[in-house]
This record gives structure tokens, sequence and C-alpha cells, in this order.
């Protein structure tokens, strides 16, 4: 049954994804809660509730389905199980087994393979034997590779690059000997994502395919839509992240991020069961945001497929560009006077290195000159240019 406003609809977690989605609902007319424990949390600040308790808190989850038509969430790290406890009172997308999958690097890849969907070589690393030298032969193929914790790594972190097998026992117990996962590296040619949202009715429709570029395992630049993708090559990501969202019964946005290899070959990295850094370019470039394609899912209205009016390139703005101890902001007015420039700040009150403050994108009529405006943009900020 459609749910037109103004329900409440709350969100799990309440960073700037959350906070996203927050105004993408109440333009919509709807009410919006929020629950995360961090009394500052940018979603909660500007949610017309905030439940400031626990993830697994019992008495705030019923308190949020009690106030609440639907719930979401807004990073893949809320514990599956609150999302169970909710779905007995409440629709919940997405759901808590979709959420599971997403949540652990090895049912994640093992989930690819079974939808057919290509994937990096790999094995799980769970315990001492492991990485004895008894498993040297078996896992030969997958060096030089990445070692990755099953669990709770984004952005980067809780990884190591292993170059042979001799290096593999130091790096599982750098990164603290809990569940991992080895993939061989592969020689990358681009890195794009894939942003689709399924409705209960089992309608799917997708942003643009988006060319990312990561530095230091961040999202640092993407480019939308992607522009050294062919025809071909965007058609496959789209029927292979459809093709995942629906061997999921997935109901949400979803997002996939996959390599294009040097032979043209498309593999699949890893899901988000959320809006992505890499779709924020449909706020401003297209006429249905990727937050508003998730308030849509949840209140079963129709999802009409987003079309994008401009080219567009997202900047990520981390912490780093704030000058040390508070002292300023980095130059916005000169940012702010570039042509098709639009500025999000998240409301986080500390800058530190490697944060998500905020992320601007660039609009115009064409690739190039959207691209144009984003390195003036980037010198400016002192962003590396791409």
């Amino acid at each position: 049954m459609t749910l037109p406003p103004p329900p409440m609809l709350g969100v799990m977690g309440g960073g700037q994804l959350g906070r996203m989605f927050v105004h993408a609902a109440q333009r919509l007319g709807y009410r919006t809660a929020v629950l995360d424990p961090d009394a500052q949390s940018p979603a909660g600040l500007v949610s017309h509730l905030h439940l400031q308790v626990p993830y697994l808190d019992e008495a705030g989850l019923r308190d949020l389905a009690g106030q609440c038509a639907a719930v979401t969430t807004e990073f893949e790290n809320v514990p599956a199980e609150a999302l169970m406890l909710l779905a007995a009172q409440v629709p919940v997308a997405p759901g808590a087994a979709a959420v599971r999958v997403c949540q652990d690097r090895a049912l994640e890849k093992t989930h690819f393979e079974q939808s057919g969907v290509p994937c990096a070589p790999w094995a799980r690393i769970e315990t001492a034997a492991d990485v004895a030298p008894a498993r040297a032969g078996a896992l030969a193929a997958l060096f030089p590779g990445l070692l990755k914790i099953a669990r709770l790594g984004y952005d980067g972190k809780g990884q190591a690059a292993v170059p042979s097998f001799d290096a593999l026992a130091a790096a599982w117990a750098q990164l603290g000997g809990v569940p991992c996962v080895l993939e061989a590296r592969l020689p990358l040619w681009r890195e794009i994502s894939m942003v689709v949202a399924r409705g209960f009715d089992g309608q799917v429709v997708h942003l643009p395919v988006q060319q990312n570029l990561h530095r230091d395992g961040i999202l640092a630049v993407t480019q939308a839509p992607a522009p050294d993708i062919d025809a071909a090559t965007a058609a496959r990501a789209v029927h292979a992240a459809e093709q995942l969202a629906v061997s999921m019964d997935y109901v949400g946005v979803l997002c996939v991020e996959f390599f294009v290899l040097d032979d043209g070959r498309l593999v699949a990295n890893e899901m988000a069961p959320r809006p992505h850094n890499s779709g924020h370019c449909s706020i401003d470039a297209c006429d249905i945001s990727q937050f508003e394609l998730q308030v849509r899912t949840m209140a079963r209205l129709p999802l009409v497929p987003p079309r994008q009016h401009s080219s567009a390139v997202m900047l990520n703005l981390l912490g780093d560009l704030w000058p040390p101890a508070g002292q300023g902001a980095p130059d916005w007015p000169a940012v702010l006077a570039l042509p098709g420039v639009h500025l999000h700040l998240y409301g986080k009150l500390q800058a530190r290195a490697g944060r998500k403050m905020g992320h601007l994108t660039v609009t115009a009529a064409d690739a190039a000159m959207a691209r144009s405006v984003a390195l003036r943009a980037a010198a400016l900020l002192g962003i590396e240019p791409f």
C-alpha cells in the first residue's frame, strides 16, 4: 500500500547519507526519525525526531517502529539483528538478509558467484591454518593480492597489500587475526559504480553509470555519465547490478562497485546496501536523486527512471582541506564563484584527515566543461588534479 505524505519515515544511522535522505523525505512532505547514538549526528540534527540510543537498544527500536510507517538504513554496518527486530513491527527496506550479505565480504563474494556475476579470485583467511605453509600452493594464484577484513572495513581501512605468500601471515596478524578475504590483484583500467533502486513490487530503475577515482582507498572523484565507458560495458553493469538486486529480493537503493579490467572484462568489487558516495551527482544532475529513490522505495511510490539533465563531476571534500586546529575553512567564496558549482556540507563539527566533510558537484552542458570547472575548483581547494 502506498504511503502518501505525511507519515514518518525512519532511518537507522545518522551520518551524511542519512542527512541527505532526511532532506529528500522532507522535501516530499514526510516527517523523519533518525536512530543514532551520536548527539551531533548530521542526520539527527535536521530530523523531526532523533532517538539517541545504541542500534540494538530494544526500547529505542520499539519507539522507532511505533512512530514510523517504514524504516531504512544509511550505512551497511547497522546490526542486521536490529533490522530483524524492526521488521517484525514495521516494513524495513532493505531487509536484514540482504544487509547481512553486504556486511561480510566472504558472504558477498559467495553471492556474486552464485548469482553469476564475476568477481576477483579470492579465498577465506580465518584461522592460523589458512596462513600456514601447507596452504602456499593452494593460494599461489592469488598473489600479488589484497587482504581485507571480512567485516567493518570501509574507505580503504582494514586492508593490506600482500605481494607473496611469505607476507600473508604477517599481514593477517597486522589486521588483528580476524576473518579476512584474500583477493588477487587484477589489472584495473577503470572503476565504475551502478546505483539501482528496486521497489516492493519488483520494479527496478537505475542511475547512469558513474566513473570513479579513489585515492588511498577513499573515493575522490566521480564523473557521470562515465566518460570512458562504452555502451556495451555500461549495459553489462546495469544488468549485473539488477541481477544482484533481484537475487537478494532487495528493496531499496543498492550500489554495486565494479572494476573494468585492461582486457575489457567487468568484475564486481563490492555492494553497498544504501545510497552511495558516487551517486551524489544525482542530487544536482538528475531529475530524481538516489535519495528520492530511497524515499520512493520505502513509501511504495512510483519508481520513475531518473533522467540526467547535466554532465557532472563530484569532488569529495575531506577534512584534510580544512586549516589545522579549526583555524578557518576552505575558500568557499572563490569556489562558489565558478559556474555550475553546488556545495554540500554535512554539518560535521570537527574536521580531521580522511573524514568526509562534504562534496562539491559541478554541473555543465557537457562533460568537458564540467571537468574543466571541476579542475579549477580542485586547484582552489588544493585537491590533486585528475
